[in-house]
């Protein structure tokens, strides 16, 4: 080492003349020591860097795997912590040899250029192993292992020598080296450690190793749990993800599947287990606990969090002490070199330990590295608890599912569970406790975090710390009170929002009707009535909202007031900077734990509300014997045994039967010819209950015989739908049993009552899981005449029905459930009545085409229920019903022997039966109705989409050429004009106060912090003259009066400032909601206006769902989220640029730095708000289904439980659930992602704040009181960063309402006003009642071919007029025209003289009545429906209701003309609904009366009622009846017939029959 040149090694030891002497020995030389050190680090960096550089091929990758981040080498984790702090103590190491360097005279780079080295290769050490460890390639470990232990040695050689010296103690420099000496020593260990896991060297056989199976699949995105430490803890492997969705948008594709740790199934069984295992032998009833099995599964993630959590808060609080230190070092800087201690043995200067937290440039890098650890392990905790969040969820919704799956029928029928609760359950309880798990590590980290944050203050300001401290802590329940209020308020909000959407839904689907009536205005008024009440709550949660938001931002404002009164009073005078400015930063830390508590306390209560009625849906009563439970009884298939109870041999839970169902199908099929056995099922001695003690079936002896036609018959109500469940193991048996033949009860093909579709296409409904078979599919479609109606829908049977799809008619919904039953492959099919839904001729097309070939031909056992007893002839075997028992059993000629008198009464209903059957054959058939009005709904929605997309975000996507540049642009651009929008609709006044209070407060708020600094430093630099200047006794005596005065001067200002901001608190904060409040107002209401008078097109082409969308889920946005996000958004985004500001005019330096941090928190921010809208749409998008597939199974569960597809619907239910979590996992990750980005960066604003303090300070540019103040504004931004993004993202995702309901505010409305005035027209016009029509074109938008063309007639007063013709040939279209409903573009309509077109429309519509072919009703009472304007007396409304034949009835119902009627007319009958449309037609008296198909849907008695009244009642009234079924106006004075928009015919109906080529006598003979 001597022979080095003297250049250089001048400068390496220090140019002393015996810098190198070696007199005492080599080793004591400390510079030689020094050197030594140097060679492990080089060493390192010589081998490493050509490895790293040249790399190696793939060749040497033994295992080929997809992620490049499989992390197998143990204790890796280890090696990164260790690593990490290794760095921080070179850093420290270094520092210290720079420190001590400056003060010695010379350069003596031995004392910090080892430390600087070992940083590099600290560094280098863990780049070289990451790769290593990717590549799999251990070998090469060898170098780390090498490098440890010479580093552990030469740093112990270092160790030695100093600890050789007697007084070295107080030294820092033997602390630091000591650590080295323990670090090195144990990553020596730990590499030790993977050799003798791995034996990768010195073993003869180094251990194989697989790739966890989550990396071998290619479908896993979430790398969360598989990547290095470093990128766990900075989410640096979301970095693809998050940028790529800037080009194109993220789709489930794009986030895979979960890990298997983290999916549904995973977690269930964890939880299940737990749940399970709280069951005792000794104690098997006892409820388990579901907190304990909570704790039990997911305990130790909470408990790592937690961890976390406590040391984050600690941290917190090196924020306030380093600044404190750094005011205090600047204020008062002594001379640096005064206390030097020179080392003897060496000449060389050590820095004692109090030294280091003396300096304040170490103090700014504690600081800044204090920040970053505490982001670190903050986002860490906060990611731990929402994952485990999530698991939780998924494991609580498979447990929930599972129990739906077991759930006792009678438990759903007699309302013990109802599918609200259910819903609720799902939707609802399971996501509050998931909330309840994200806040929990809160609940024991904030009392530690509060108790630590009060001894602070106490330390910094004495005991008025504790006044301040106590004005926090005494609010804090009144911000629990205002939490509760909140959460009271919004309760109520919703109900009366759920009863104005109710109302609306019903105006919307009633449309026609009030238009035709001239009734928008009244229920509009009703609505906006409703919504008064709404928007008065509403009022209240603005105010409680403000009143929370506004305690917030005042309780530390009032604190540091109470504080610093206080103070002054006990000391009199003011505290200096270091403490002032410390005690503002802890006010700001400990406001967010209390004002965080009230929310945690709140969602602890719900948890635990949430909590019982999850234990209590748990234990609810289960389905079934034990026989269904205990399928471990072995099957044995021998014939003899078939009556031993075989039945429930087989196990609902077993996974495998599930398998040998699709295995065995084929095969039992061949068996069919050769079966012997003749009962398929057998009832003995059954009685059967629904689990209320009440037997509903009783003493039940049945047989099914196999392969045959059974046909159940019996009254309405006699128990023929509960035989079919008693059968299928539904029920409770009180006695006797069920017996199945064994091959039988695998799976029963069942069709309930009810029918039950799946949100899915109609292929899927029908096949229902069962593989596809393309000519027994259309062989089924053919039988169920389904082919009609699939030609209807736009897609074919691709088409998404259900509750979320196509809305479908009753008969139509029914004949796919009879469909899907047909087409499962299974021995027995049960029919629950499949006829009750469907007109005549489908029903015979049915039994002939479905039940008596199609089944029959396959020999497979049906029983039918049925009230069609014209079909008995057909059964093989009859069971008929009463009373729940079994009245008789046979085949019909048994019965027509033994009961002569059942079969007379058969008989005589069967007669009745047929001529019904007659009548109904004239009719046109209820079958073609329904497929008119999906016909109708489609062809007005076609239309529309060849004119414009119906989705208007997706007309916004594409409007320019699909080149990248312009979609990447678009998609990160703010919707500024919708923010106009939005605050120009809350009024001009309102948007000006509040941006003028809003920058007020922000205004008075530096003002109070900058008076505060100015008035500390003025105090110590008076308290400093005092010290220094003891020579002039006198002016320090008048300067101390001077002060006090000065101070309490001092002192009113700040208490006026403070005062001041606190009221500017309550005003911004109080602006900000009422704005929104307003704007919800406005917004509201111009919809409801807008929409209400739109043209009745637009409502033939807006889907109904997506009108309702903008009045349920848009509206509520608008009104409870917009305008707290946008409080949120302005408050943060002021404060972080008042923060940056005040620290730019304090150092102007700093704005060079500004410059690279504002670049990158720009393309943070663009990043993420892109992709969190992305993932934001995914996380909705992906949990409907899921709710929607629970509520379908809690309806379905029957049928479910028939076909046994337990195991399909279960999975189905894992794959949604797994789905969703993965959404929201991403979304929530993508909010670390965001946050660790944000608080890096604001932690290097505080590290540059600093610096720029320190730098100018040493320059001497500033006092000292100041610094405080920069620091105090930088840690404030860190925390402000990140809200500033995400609101803006939720932000742009709401104001997508906005957008939405204002793209419905454009919309044309009918033009009310008409060129006649109102008062021009006679009072009782239309007196006679004369219609001339002139050449008459009409069509429903500009855009389309006229419906009508060139139609002229003439009726005359009194006339009573038929119109007819086939689907399509414009006849409803006419109608709608007589009411200017349609675009008239040619010729006119003139009713007694007056041009209607001249009209406004209120006048004519008021003014001439109609009744519509689909009745409508509207909830509230009859009276309100026949009269809403209530203009009418009681006796006119009693005589309306007499000539519809109603009175009687409405007489027997409670409360007569105000009896209640529920939505949509739901409790009378469709016959007496149409009936109540007649009545309300007439009160009206008008003398022109239109019935357009009225009379469709009654069954014949009661249209003869009809037409009779029409010709007495009406006598002297012009009526234009549109025919339905042709023969209703065989009669008519006068039938024009249309055919395809012209008006071909017009004659009396006897003269245009008796011509044999008339349109009309052949209608008429086609529809014999």
């Amino acid at each position: 080492m001597e022979q080095l040149d003297g250049g250089r090694a001048l400068s390496f030891c220090g140019n002393k003349s015996n810098a190198y002497s070696v007199t005492k020995g080599v080793l004591n030389n400390p510079c030689f020591v020094d050197a030594l050190n140097l060679v492990p680090h080089v060493f390192l960096l010589f081998i490493t860097f050509p490895i790293l550089f040249i790399g190696w091929g793939s060749q040497s990758s033994k295992v080929q795997i997809h992620h490049n981040t499989w992390l197998h080498f143990p204790g890796h984790n280890m090696r990164w912590i260790l690593t990490f702090l290794l760095l921080l103590v070179h850093v420290c190491e270094f520092s210290e040899g720079i420190v001590c360097n400056m003060v010695m005279g010379t350069n003596h780079l031995h004392l910090f250029m080892p430390a600087f080295m070992g940083f590099v290769a600290a560094t280098t050490s863990v780049i070289y192993y990451h790769n290593i460890e990717t590549s799999n390639f251990p070998k090469l470990l060898l170098v780390l292992f090498i490098y440890w232990v010479l580093a552990f040695i030469t740093k112990s050689i270092k160790l030695w020598k100093f600890a050789e010296d007697k007084d070295a103690s107080q030294y820092l420099r033997l602390y630091i080296t000591a650590l080295l000496v323990i670090l090195y020593g144990l990553l020596m260990a730990v590499e030790i450690n993977v050799i003798r896991v791995r034996k990768y060297v010195f073993f003869a056989n180094p251990q194989k190793v697989k790739p966890p199976e989550d990396l071998q699949d290619l479908g896993v995105r979430f790398l969360q749990p598989f990547v290095n430490l470093l990128s766990k803890a900075t989410y640096w492997w979301m970095n693809p993800l998050i940028v790529g969705a800037h080009k194109r948008p993220i789709e489930l594709k794009k986030i895979g599947k979960l890990p298997i740790a983290m999916r549904a199934l995973t977690n269930y069984l964890r939880l299940k287990d737990a749940y399970e295992d709280q069951r005792t032998p000794e104690d098997p009833d006892r409820s388990p606990s579901i907190w304990r099995s909570m704790y039990r599964a997911f305990g130790r993630p909470i408990l790592l969090s937690s961890t976390f959590r406590y040391l984050a808060d600690l941290l917190g609080f090196a924020g306030p002490l380093c600044i404190s230190g750094i005011v205090e070092q600047l204020n008062c800087e002594k001379d640096p070199v005064g206390n030097n201690t020179m080392d003897t043995h060496s000449d060389n200067y050590l820095m004692s330990s109090s030294d280091l937290l003396e300096n304040s440039s170490i103090l700014a890098v504690l600081l800044f590295l204090a920040l970053i650890l505490q982001r670190t392990f903050l986002q860490a905790s906060y990611y731990v608890t929402i994952e485990t969040g999530i698991n939780m969820r998924g494991a609580l919704l498979a447990m929930i599912y599972n129990k739906i799956l077991r759930l006792s029928t009678s438990n759903m029928s007699m309302g013990e569970m109802t599918l609200g609760q259910i819903n609720n359950l799902v939707a609802i309880e399971t996501n509050q406790l998931m909330w309840f798990l994200f806040l929990c590590p809160n609940l024991w980290a904030m009392p530690v975090q509060i108790v630590m944050g009060i001894i602070l203050l106490r330390h910094f300001m004495g005991s008025s710390a504790l006044v301040g401290a106590s004005v926090i802590v005494l609010l804090a329940p009144v911000q629990y009170l205002i939490a509760t209020k909140l959460a009271d308020t919004q309760k109520i909000t919703l109900e009366h929002s759920t009863d104005r959407v109710k109302k609306t839904t019903e105006i919307l689907k009633g449309i026609k009707l009030l238009k035709l009536y001239a009734w928008e205005n009244i229920f509009c008024d009703s609505v906006e009535e409703t919504r008064g009440k709404e928007l008065t709550s509403l009022r209240t949660f603005a105010f409680y909202t403000s009143m929370s938001i506004f305690m917030n931002a005042a309780i530390p404002i009032a604190a540091v007031l109470a504080t610093f009164v206080t103070y002054h009073i006990l000391n009199d005078k003011g505290p200096s900077p270091s403490q002032a400015f410390a005690a503002l930063s802890l006010f700001h830390i400990l406001v967010t734990p209390l004002f965080l508590l009230s929310t945690v306390v709140r969602f602890a209560v719900k948890a635990l509300v949430s909590v019982q009625k999850l234990g209590e849906f748990l234990q609810s009563d289960e389905i079934g014997d034990d026989s269904w439970r205990n399928g471990d009884i072995s099957v044995s298939f021998e014939a003899g045994k078939k009556h031993m109870g075989m039945t429930k041999a087989i196990n609902r839970k077993q996974p495998i039967r599930y398998q040998m169902d699709n295995y065995e199908q084929p095969t039992r099929r061949q068996m069919r010819p050769s079966e012997t056995e003749d009962v398929a099922v057998k009832v003995t001695g059954g009685s059967f209950t629904w689990g209320n003690n009440l037997l509903t079936l009783s003493d039940i002896n049945i047989r099914i015989p196999t392969g045959q036609l059974t046909m159940i018959v019996g009254q309405v109500g006699c128990g023929k739908s509960s035989l079919l469940l008693a059968m299928l193991g539904e029920m409770q048996a009180i006695e006797g049993g069920v017996y199945w033949s064994n091959k039988n009860r695998n799976s029963v093909a069942y069709a309930a009552q009810k029918s039950w579709l799946l949100n899915a296409t109609v292929e899927e409904n029908i096949t229902f899981g069962s593989p596809f078979n393309k000519q027994r599919y259309k062989a089924v479609i053919d039988a169920c005449s389904l082919q009609p109606d699939i030609d209807l829908l736009p897609f074919g049977d691709q088409t998404e029905i259900g509750e979320r799809g196509i809305n479908l008619s009753g008969g139509q919904r029914q004949r796919i459930c009879v469909a899907r039953a047909l087409y499962q492959n299974t021995n027995i099919v049960f029919l629950d009545d499949p006829f009750s839904a469907l007109d005549i001729h489908l029903s015979d097309h049915l039994m002939q085409e479905g039940i008596l070939k199609f089944l029959q031909d396959d020999k497979r056992t049906v029983v039918l229920v049925t009230h069609k007893l014209q079909y008995l002839i057909h059964a093989d075997w009859i069971i008929a019903m009463k009373d729940g028992t079994v009245l008789r059993e046979g085949t019909l000629k048994d019965i027509q022997t033994h009961d002569v008198e059942l079969y007379d009464h058969w008989k005589t209903l069967m007669n009745r039966q047929d001529q019904e059957l007659e009548k109904d054959i004239q009719q046109d058939s209820q079958t073609t109705l329904e497929r008119k009005t999906l016909r109708r709904a489609f062809y007005s929605r076609e239309a529309k989409n060849q004119i414009d997309d119906e989705d208007e975000e997706e007309e916004a996507e594409e409007e320019d050429d699909d080149n990248f540049s312009t979609t990447t642009n678009r998609r990160s651009k703010i919707p500024w004009k919708v923010c106009w929008c939005y605050l120009s609709s809350g009024g001009f006044f309102m948007v000006f106060l509040m941006i003028f209070s809003k920058l007020l407060k922000h205004s008075v708020i530096v003002a109070i912090d900058y008076w505060l600094a100015n008035w500390t430093s003025k105090i110590s630099n008076s308290s400093g003259t005092d010290m220094f200047n003891g020579t002039r006794p006198t002016t320090s005596s008048m300067n101390g009066t001077n002060t006090t005065v000065q101070d309490s001067y001092s002192l009113l200002v700040f208490i006026i400032l403070c005062a001041a901001g606190i009221t500017l608190c309550l005003i911004t904060s109080l602006t900000v909601e009422f704005l929104g409040l307003s704007a919800a107002t406005n917004l509201h209401h111009n919809l409801l206006n807008k929409i209400i008078h739109a043209p009745i097109r637009f409502f033939d082409i807006t889907p109904l769902g997506q009108i309702l969308n903008r009045f349920s889920a848009d509206t509520n946005i608008i009104d409870q989220h917009i305008p707290s996000t946008l409080e949120s958004l302005t408050r943060s985004t002021l404060l972080c640029l008042s923060g940056i500001g005040v620290i730019a005019s304090i150092t102007p330096i700093f704005l060079v730095a500004l410059v690279p941090l504002a670049v990158a928190f720009y393309f943070i921010q663009k990043y993420f708000r892109v992709a969190s809208k992305d993932l934001q749409d995914l996380d909705d998008s992906t949990q409907l289904p899921l709710l929607c597939h629970f509520s379908e199974t809690a309806e379905g569960l029957t049928t479910i439980r028939a076909f046994r597809h337990e195991a399909r619907f279960k999975q189905r239910m894992l794959e949604l659930t797994d789905t969703n979590n993965t959404a929201y996992l991403f979304l929530s990750a993508a909010n670390r992602w965001l946050e660790v980005r944000t608080d890096y960066l604001g932690a290097v604003i505080v590290l540059a704040a600093a610096a720029a303090s320190i730098w100018s300070f040493h320059y001497g540019l500033h006092p000292g009181g100041l610094v405080g103040l920069g620091l105090t504004y930088a840690l404030t931004v860190t925390n402000y960063l990140n809200w500033v993004v995400r609101n803006l993202a939720d932000l742009e995702v709401q104001m997508a309402a906005v957008k939405k309901v204002n793209s419905f505010l454009s919309t044309e409305s009918e033009n009310y006003e008409g060129s006649m005035d109102a008062s021009q027209v006679p009072e009782n016009w239309p007196q006679d009642g004369e219609i001339k029509i002139q050449g008459l074109c009409v069509r429903y938008d500009p855009m389309l071919k006229p419906v009508l063309k060139h139609v002229n007639a003439y009726i005359k007063p009194g006339q009573k007029v038929g119109i007819c013709g086939r689907t399509g040939s414009g006849k409803s279209s006419l109608s709608l025209a007589f009411f200017n409903m349609v675009d008239v573009f040619e010729g006119k309509i003139i009713i007694d003289g007056i041009d209607i077109c001249k009209l406004p429309l209120q006048t004519l519509r008021s003014r001439l009545s109609i009744i519509l072919q689909d009745p409508v009703l509207f909830s509230g009472s009859i009276r309100f429906n026949l009269d809403p304007e209530k203009m009418c007396t009681d006796d006119r409304l009693w005589e309306a209701l007499e000539i519809a034949q109603l009175k009687n009835m409405v007489k027997a119902l409670p409360g007569g003309l105000d009896a209640v009627v529920t939505e949509g007319g739901e409790n009378f009958s469709v016959g007496q609904r149409q009936l109540f449309c007649l009545a309300r037609a007439f009160v009206r008296k008008s003398s022109i009366f239109i019935m357009d198909e009225a009379t469709a849907s009654i069954d014949m008695a009661t249209e003869n009622i009809l037409q009779k009244v029409v010709m007495t009642a009406f006598a002297d009234r012009t009526v234009v009846t549109i025919a339905h079924r042709v023969s209703s106006i065989l009669d008519a004075e006068q039938v024009l017939v249309f055919s395809s928009g012209i008006l071909v015919e017009s004659d009396s109906g006897p003269n245009l029959l008796a011509q044999e080529e008339s349109l009309f006598s052949v209608l008429v003979r086609t529809h014999k």
